[in-house]
């Protein structure tokens, strides 16, 4: 009868309307999400959304994550950046103990390369609070029992609570790499990565040059980046020990969103969202000086100094390599030093206000205070500067140069001290 059947329609289509909203945020290894169903991951907290989308000029898809909350669509992480979906018909499912997109005629465009044998027990992929798609036991929620994660494949994005940078145990560099473009996740040219050393150091590399040097960290920053200074809710945490060599931050205000992000143009970024404002505001951008910025700009023991022209400048003790050149402003060549040291007799000059020297060739002690360190550069006949390693509490620890000096600038107000072995009559 078809007043029944009517009834019995709206019925359905009323409890299909007013059905429970609930956000689910795992994965079992029976279900799968389909760019046709449209059905999503909502991580606790109603901050991060996972799912497939397209960007605004393309006809591919992707699976990737982003802010649920705000209306102007921001993606944190792109699974299948460099392999896109071609059609609308793609599945996101567990496979044995890893995640698998499947395109067209169920062929894999990406998938997760975890190798552990047979699990007891089933594994589920969750998305957690922070923003983290991690695949687990599905009995084990604690860290430890992740097989798999995206905060280890890093797009373009560094979250609160991501790393940046190296996991010893298992030879991991995570590093950023800028999308192509604005609207394409691809993989662009610039990265943002740790160069691990006795001193380690972030780079912005275009392809595989190093453009921009962002300064070790200093205790409180990075000292190529004054302007990420402490804020009432922020804590920046850059672990050194012998099972990594990483940067986090942690937010201690829920309610503000702030992550870094390295720039389809080449700038290393931090961004920032308060309910306030509701835009994402640019924090601070690096590089920040086209003049002093660029690496090694002004070639060996010389420094950049945007108050000179030429903003190129020899160390005290030192001269122009080729005369010619750095009078026309060609600056690369660098500078030589005056007067040879005799390895006995030699002194110091301070260099005051300073981005330290790059450090492939350093030597850290953090052991030891900076009056040692001054006897050990002394003593040392192949040491060409010193430092302290955190200039937290006066000053702690200690860096020594062995080699060239270079990539240094000078900043108007931060920056730390930096002192150059001079032979003693250039000291004068």
């Amino acid at each position: 009868d078809n007043s029944y059947t009517l009834t019995f329609l709206l019925v359905f289509f009323v409890l299909i309307l007013f059905r429970p909203a609930f956000s689910i945020n795992t994965l079992s290894a029976t279900e799968s999400l389909t760019i046709s169903s449209n059905r999503t991951l909502v991580s606790p907290g109603n901050v991060f959304e996972l799912g497939f989308f397209r960007t605004t000029s393309s006809s591919r898809w992707y699976l990737g994550i982003w802010y649920k909350k705000l209306t102007d669509r921001t993606y944190v992480w792109v699974a299948n950046r460099d392999n896109p979906l071609s059609s609308s018909t793609g599945t996101l499912k567990i496979s044995g103990n890893n995640l698998v997109i499947l395109g067209h005629s169920n062929k894999s465009v990406w998938s997760t390369n975890v190798t552990r044998g047979n699990e007891r027990s089933p594994v589920v992929a969750e998305l957690l609070a922070n923003g983290n798609f991690v695949i687990r036991d599905s009995n084990n929620t604690d860290a430890s029992g992740f097989l798999w994660q995206s905060f280890d494949f890093p797009t373009n994005t560094l979250l609160p609570e991501m790393k940046l940078g190296y996991d010893l145990k298992t030879g991991l560099n995570r590093f950023l790499t800028s999308w192509r473009g604005s609207d394409d996740p691809s993989s662009g040219d610039h990265l943002y990565k740790l160069e691990p050393r006795s001193f380690p150091e972030f780079y912005i590399f275009n392809d595989d040059f190093p453009v921009h040097r962002i300064g070790p960290w200093n205790g409180i920053g990075f000292s190529g980046i004054p302007e990420d200074q402490k804020s009432s809710y922020m804590v920046y945490n850059f672990t050194e020990n012998s099972e990594e060599v990483a940067y986090s931050f942690q937010m201690t205000n829920n309610s503000i969103y702030s992550r870094l992000i390295i720039s389809s143009e080449g700038y290393f970024q931090r961004l920032t969202w308060t309910p306030s404002t509701k835009i994402w505001e640019v924090f601070w951008s690096s590089p920040v000086s086209l003049q002093c910025d660029p690496y090694r700009i002004c070639g060996p023991y010389a420094y950049c100094d945007e108050n000179t022209s030429p903003v190129c400048n020899c160390i005290q003790g030192f001269d122009p390599k080729n005369r010619q050149q750095w009078d026309v402003r060609v600056a690369s060549s660098g500078c030589i030093r005056r007067t040879r040291l005799s390895c006995c007799g030699d002194g110091f000059t301070r260099m005051k206000n300073m981005k330290l020297p790059d450090t492939t060739m350093a030597i850290v002690d953090r052991s030891i205070d900076v009056k040692e360190c001054k006897k050990r550069c002394l003593s040392d006949c192949n040491c060409t500067a010193y430092a302290n390693a955190d200039i937290r509490n006066g000053g702690t620890g200690c860096v020594i140069w062995t080699g060239t000096l270079e990539d240094i600038r000078t900043y108007f107000a931060e920056g730390q001290d930096l002192y150059v072995k001079l032979a003693a009559a250039d000291l004068v």
